[in-house]
């Protein structure tokens, strides 16, 4: 029996590196003070806003902002951060905490209102030990889930179906915020 093939030509702009958008020269942005310039949440947050679309950024706060994940787990997986450059929870103040957690909150109910989610897995990996893939700059995971939303692809050969493009997550989000 021939071997079904699954064709994900944008897989290869993950594996190459070319899927990013193109770095703006680090004089052309406005880092906070403590920020890594080669974070990419330091560096999202550090660019104009006109760049949100681009740099997958749907809300910047006055300590907090939240992003699209570049490689999802899930549609509508997005990333809530502090502003500043924090590897560690000790280091927040409690300021920051609690935006953290209203941000959390914020963008459950929205994901609730907007795409009908019914539940959540909610995460912060801390630590590279703990599998975080930044470990310098904390960062909750908020993944959204539906029944059912594990399909056949996930169990046979470890691919994840994401039905709607990051972009046009983007535009979606922004708009249930009110714009």
């Amino acid at each position: 029996m021939p071997h079904e093939q699954l064709w994900a030509p944008w897989r290869l702009a993950y594996i190459t590196g070319t899927d990013r958008p193109a770095e703006k020269p680090d004089g052309a942005l406005a880092f906070l003070p403590g920020a890594d310039r080669a974070c990419f949440l330091c560096r999202a947050v550090a660019d104009d806003a006109s760049a949100d679309r681009t740099n997958l950024l749907v809300a910047r706060g006055e300590r907090t902002m939240t992003i699209l994940n570049r490689y999802p787990y899930n549609n509508g997986h997005l990333l809530v951060a502090p502003l500043r450059h924090v590897g560690l929870l000790g280091d927040l103040d409690d300021a920051e905490h609690l935006a953290l957690q209203r941000e959390l909150a914020r963008f459950v109910a929205l994901l609730e209102s907007s795409m009908n989610a019914e539940g959540f897995n909610i995460g912060l990996n801390l630590g590279r030990a703990a599998g975080a893939g930044l470990p310098g700059h904390l960062h909750w995971h908020i993944v959204p889930r539906w029944s059912g939303d594990t399909n056949f692809m996930s169990s046979v050969d470890a691919v994840r179906v994401i039905p709607q493009a990051l972009e046009a997550l983007w535009d979606y989000l922004r708009e249930a915020m009110g714009g």
